[in-house]
Parts: structure tokens; sequence; C-alpha cells
């Protein structure tokens, strides 16, 4: 499967941007999906996922409340909504996909089988 991360930009904290991740090659409703992020000098970290259904959704303690994880399957794309963004925000944010189809979505990088290119949030004080 291929993902293709977009909807990245530059705003001012307290903004809102709704990132997607648009899979081809195969049907989303085949992987859990999860949303990381990497910061310059700092080493990737989580930030949501979601299971194959949406049913479950999982998130880090730092955007929890501000962050919402979506899909649609029928439209193979996953979304996520960032509401009142902060500077520490900033990073370039990675969509993955887990083929592990039937397992809970999971915090760690590791069982991630693809991963998109990336699309960089900018978040100025």
């Amino acid at each position: 499967v291929q993902l293709q991360a977009s909807g990245g930009g530059l705003v001012q904290a307290g903004d809102s941007l709704r990132l997607s991740c648009a899979a081809s090659g195969r049907t989303l409703s085949d992987f859990v999906m999860g949303w990381f992020r990497q910061a310059p000098g700092k080493e990737r970290e989580f930030v949501a996922a979601i299971s194959w259904s949406g049913r479950t959704t999982v998130y880090a303690d730092s955007v929890k409340g501000r962050f919402t994880i979506s899909r649609d399957n029928a439209k193979n794309t996953v979304y996520l909504q960032m509401n009142n963004l902060k500077p520490e925000d900033t990073a370039v944010y990675y969509c993955a996909a887990d083929a592990n189809k039937y397992t809970r979505p999971t915090v760690y990088p590791g069982p991630y089988d693809y991963w998109g290119q990336g699309t960089l949030v900018t978040v100025s004080s």
C-alpha cells in the first residue's frame, strides 16, 4: 500500500488543521492506521491510532482532547483533526499502516509496515 499524507502548513497557535492520509494499492480497511510526528532534532513519536473499523482510537497524552483521528474506509483515507495547535506540535507528521488488522492500535512504530512521506506542520506562537 502507498500512503500520501497532506494538509500540513503554517498556522498560528490556537488554529486548527486537518491532515489527510490517502491510501492506494490496497483497501484501507485491511489496516490499523496511525499518525506519528517528528520534530527537528527529536525522535519520531506516536500521536494517534485507529482500528480498522474506527471503533477504537488511541492518543498520546500530549494531544488528547485536541486531536481527533478518524477514517473513511470508503474513501481510503484517514484523517487527523488538530485543534488548538501549540508551537510544540510543530513537526513532520507521518501516517502509517499496520497490516495486523485485528490487533489493538499500538503506540509503537515497529509494528507499522508502511509509512507515508510526511507533511510538515509549523505552529507559530
